[in-house]
């Protein structure tokens, strides 16, 4: 097992089942991404650039996009929290995840690389 996935794997309740849940949602949506450990957390890469990562902190799972300064839809759900170029999506409960919302930023991201 990579150490990406056993970051996954090894985190506490909620986070554990909102990571494998985000992890789904980003891996059908876009199947070309490669998931690599880098920074000591789960970081998606797609054509050899980084995408976006997994971190769980400070009682949420923030799961932030590297070219977010560029994503134009949902920006109501991207939390930038004083960073200039990342924005994330932040998670505390599996309820708190709106599918739809996920796989439109992570379509919209996808098509910054193309």
């Amino acid at each position: 097992m990579n150490p990406a996935e056993e970051y996954i794997l090894n985190q506490s309740e909620p986070f554990k089942t909102i990571l494998s849940h985000i992890q789904i949602l980003i891996e059908t949506s876009v199947p070309s991404v490669v998931l690599k450990y880098k920074y000591k957390i789960p970081f998606y890469y797609l054509f050899d650039k980084p995408f976006c990562y997994l971190n769980v902190t400070k009682g949420y799972v923030d799961v932030g996009f590297w070219k977010a300064n560029q994503i134009n839809i949902h920006l109501d759900h991207l939390v930038t929290d004083g960073r200039k170029v990342m924005k994330s999506l932040r998670y505390r409960a599996l309820e708190d995840i709106d599918n739809q919302v996920a796989i439109d930023i992570l379509n919209e991201a996808k098509g910054l690389y193309e």
